[in-house]
């Protein structure tokens, strides 16, 4: 692991009236723009020291020198940050998960800017973690995560994920995306369990951090609905919910998804599952095919299901987005309940973060208005508890739980 080494000189900020305010509120992000001066040409990943306009101290942040958010507030007020604040706010964030770590070896250990440590990301799954970086800002200060990760969670490799904006930064020197900070690399994907159900997650190489840890409560909740159920899951990546609802009782489940690679791997998740008596019990189809042309296909074959989940990828990523993203929930909750038996269950998610809680929600009223399929029970879903929003940049996720 050769990062580059943390700089032991503290540069000095002022920030713009706007960003001081901003900061002294609580946000954690400074961009470019909001930086009035800095004491010299610093190294992503200097620890700078921000003032105010009476240059009184205001907090310690972390500099970034080729992102647009080019400062990470660490908090406000004096204190030092070295191992022993990163170990600390680690324990913190740990703590406010509760009893949860007992359930489940997948889980979130930290979430960036809501657990105070912005820019990174700490999952677990069995004897693995895994540290996602979104800022290069953190690249000096690997050495001292990795540490406190093999000290805190006794795990026996620790891989490094990044963000694709961080491709070829100078400030991770020969490490990238999938590289290994501590221990051999798996040669299998790791297996986890959630809520007794077992997965695997490719964390080199798969998407996120290896696996969609943010949808377990919802996967549950499916799983409880699913007694003797005809269930069909679209976008079913690597099978989540397929499992959980034939780990519920269902009585047939077709995991529908575009890639053959995603559906093989649902094959795989399912294999490992066997000797749960209602999975193997339960009848599973599986369907490479584009969702939207997937479900016409079935509405015309009159093909009629009790649940349909429908959990696709974002939709929207930018704000100019939006507009388009509504329409295709709009469009993919109209082809959802058409194959959906009367008073079944729709299960439908978004992960596009501009796109809002209340426009999701409408969208899928406005089809269900359409369709003149009347609604009741609807039950709004969000983030686990191991995926908190205390900052709301980080909040993306959406579910719509309704009988039509």
């Amino acid at each position: 692991m050769t990062p580059s080494t943390p700089n032991t000189r503290r540069l000095a900020v002022t920030l713009t009236g706007a960003a001081e305010h901003a900061v002294k509120q609580g946000h954690p992000w400074v961009f470019a723009d909001g930086i009035k001066s800095a004491s010299f040409n610093a190294p992503t990943g200097t620890t700078a020291i921000v003032f105010d306009r009476f240059d009184r101290v205001i907090g310690l942040g972390l500099w970034d020198s080729r992102s647009q958010i080019r400062l990470r507030m660490l908090g406000t007020g004096k204190f030092r940050f070295d191992a022993a604040w990163i170990d600390a706010r680690i324990a913190d964030s740990v703590a406010r998960r509760g009893d949860l770590p007992a359930h489940h070896s997948g889980w979130r250990a930290v979430y960036g800017e809501s657990d105070g440590l912005p820019g990174l990301v700490v999952d677990l799954y069995a004897k693995t973690a895994v540290i996602k970086l979104y800022t290069s800002a953190w690249a000096p200060h690997l050495p001292t995560l990795v540490d406190v990760c093999t000290r805190r969670f006794a795990v026996e490799r620790v891989v490094l994920r990044t963000s694709r904006n961080m491709q070829d930064d100078p400030a991770l020197g020969n490490l990238a995306d999938g590289s290994m900070l501590f221990g051999s690399a798996p040669e299998e994907p790791i297996v986890f369990d959630e809520y007794g159900i077992k997965f695997r997650a490719d964390v080199i190489s798969g998407q996120k951090t290896g696996f969609f840890l943010d949808q377990r409560e919802h996967r549950r909740r499916v799983g409880t609905a699913s007694r003797g159920a005809h269930v069909l899951n679209t976008f079913a990546y690597s099978g989540g919910f397929s499992l959980h609802a034939a780990s519920g009782g269902a009585a047939s489940v077709t995991s529908l998804d575009i890639a053959r690679p995603a559906i093989d791997e649902a094959s795989a998740n399912w294999a490992l599952n066997t000797d749960d008596p209602n999975i193997a019990a339960c009848r599973h189809k599986t369907v490479v095919a584009d969702a939207f042309d997937a479900l016409e296909a079935m509405r015309r074959m009159d093909d009629r299901f009790d649940i349909v989940i429908l959990d696709p990828p974002a939709f929207a990523k930018r704000a100019d987005e939006v507009d388009r993203a509504v329409d295709a929930y709009r469009r993919l909750t109209l082809l959802g309940l058409a194959v959906l038996r009367p008073g079944g269950l729709l299960v439908t998610c978004s992960c596009s973060r501009p796109v809002t809680t209340d426009a999701f929600v409408d969208a899928v009223k406005g089809a269900a208005l359409q369709a003149r399929r009347p609604l009741r029970d609807l039950h709004v879903g969000g983030h686990p508890p191991d995926h908190p929003t205390t900052f709301a940049p980080l909040s993306y996720l959406k579910s719509v739980f309704v009988r039509a």
